[in-house]
């Protein structure tokens, strides 16, 4: 089971989040449950950091930021025990989380969890602190944003259980976001790969390096609602999405699954970058040696160049000033000049039933067009098409796009309860 923020940002909620564990437990199940900080506990403590460095060292940054999650463990933990439980609160060290040396985000390497085998063996319930772990060169280390969702799936897969339960502000996943669609339906079953091109497209219910962790060591996971009982999303294999659908009554997948958004993207424009090989690696390795991800890219050759040619990408909006300072040692000798655009958003539409159904990129390119809506960089793959599009337009393209594919359905948030975000107390 995995607490998100929200969900344990308060007294009564980390009482909430004790009684839900403690029910498990008396169901007959051996529990292990994940916490991540309460509430804005992370945000604060950058804040805090940012008050006394301008650049707060990575590794001490670390070591500040894993406290959030030690704090909701051992407060989950007194609200056990007053229920009438015994429950041991654990570092990501002390868990056996173990990974590299990348510091505010690391990956995980491996889960010894032998102490945690052995406290479930003692009756215990055992609560981990998300979102952290410790290298192999013995440092704190954190794992990035949404960083206990990852903690949760691979202490799951280390100790075989039988689903992975993700407690958010939502009921589960929807067709869209629902404070942008209100008639968003929630889906029962999404698969690993669709929920892998929704996360790394926006969707930020689960993180995308914890589906890739589930898909790669077959954990199931249910995400589900912290505030109510009903049913969530589960995620399952290919096979199991289908047989799932058939069971449901749903005999032919829907064409498209979700439409998902991002408002955080930024777009690097260089020019007159030598149309040669070895060009796009140097740029593209000096990005990585900065830590840089990068989503989509485009490269043209416009004639009018000389054979030089124009290569464009986008990064997270966190990232551009990190990007431009990687790129600017060698902009002389690979290209020209550099331009970035820093207001841009991106819309997809995510989908399986994509594969066998053609004219679906056509229907989106016109559903844009027919909403003013310029598109500045194009990406496909098998089963999502991904747009570029200015941030101040993303919200109608969802719009336009999620009432084109006819998402909205019987299982939608205005059928169990209007959809809001539980208030945090303050």
């Amino acid at each position: 089971m995995k607490f998100g923020g929200t969900s344990v940002a308060d007294a009564q909620r980390i009482k909430r989040a004790a009684r839900r564990i403690v029910e498990k437990r008396e169901q007959g199940s051996s529990v292990v449950a994940v916490l991540s900080a309460r509430g804005k506990t992370t945000d604060e403590l950058i804040a805090m950091a940012e008050e006394v460095s301008e650049q707060p060292d990575a590794r001490e940054m670390d070591m500040l930021l894993s406290t959030g999650e030690r704090i909701s463990c051992a407060l989950c933990a007194m609200a056990i025990h007053d229920l009438g439980h015994y429950a041991i609160s654990l570092t990501g060290s002390q868990a056996g989380i173990v990974t590299d040396t990348s510091h505010t985000k690391a990956r995980i390497l491996q889960v010894r969890a032998d102490r945690v085998r052995a406290a479930l063996e003692q009756d215990h319930i055992v609560l981990v602190a998300g979102f952290q772990g410790v290298s192999t060169a013995d440092d704190v280390t954190t794992l990035g944003r949404g960083g206990s969702d990852t903690t949760a799936v691979a202490v799951a897969a280390a100790l075989g259980a039988s689903e992975c339960e993700i407690y958010t502000d939502v009921p589960g996943v929807f067709s869209a976001d629902p404070r942008i669609v209100p008639n968003a339906r929630k889906l029962d079953l999404v698969s690993f790969e669709e929920m892998l091109e929704m996360s790394a497209s926006g969707a930020g219910v689960l993180q995308l390096r914890s589906v890739e962790y589930a898909r790669n060591h077959g954990v199931r996971i249910h995400c589900r609602s912290s505030f109510e009982d009903w049913p969530g999303t589960i995620v399952v294999t290919e096979e199991e999405r289908e047989g799932g659908a058939e069971a449901m009554d749903h005999p032919e997948r829907p064409l498209i699954t979700a439409v998902t958004h991002s408002t955080s993207e930024a777009m690097i424009t260089l020019v007159g970058v030598r149309h040669e090989p070895g060009a796009a690696a140097t740029i593209f390795e000096a990005l990585a040696q900065a830590g840089v991800d990068v989503d989509m890219i485009d490269q043209n050759v416009p004639t009018s160049t000389g054979g030089k040619a124009e290569i464009s990408f986008t990064v997270a909006h966190e990232d551009l000033s990190r990007a431009t300072g990687a790129l600017q040692p060698i902009a002389s000798s690979v290209f020209e000049s550099m331009s970035a655009q820093r207001e841009m958003g991106k819309v997809s539409i995510v989908g399986a039933g994509m594969r066998s159904h053609p004219g679906v990129a056509a229907k989106v390119f016109r559903v844009l067009t027919d909403e003013q809506i310029n598109i500045e960089m194009i990406s496909t793959s098998p089963i999502k098409i991904s747009c570029v599009i200015a941030r101040d337009r993303v919200e109608r393209a969802v719009r336009a796009l999620h009432s084109a594919f006819e998402l909205s359905g019987p299982n939608t948030v205005a059928a169990e309860e209007p959809f809001k975000t539980p208030p945090l107390t303050t």
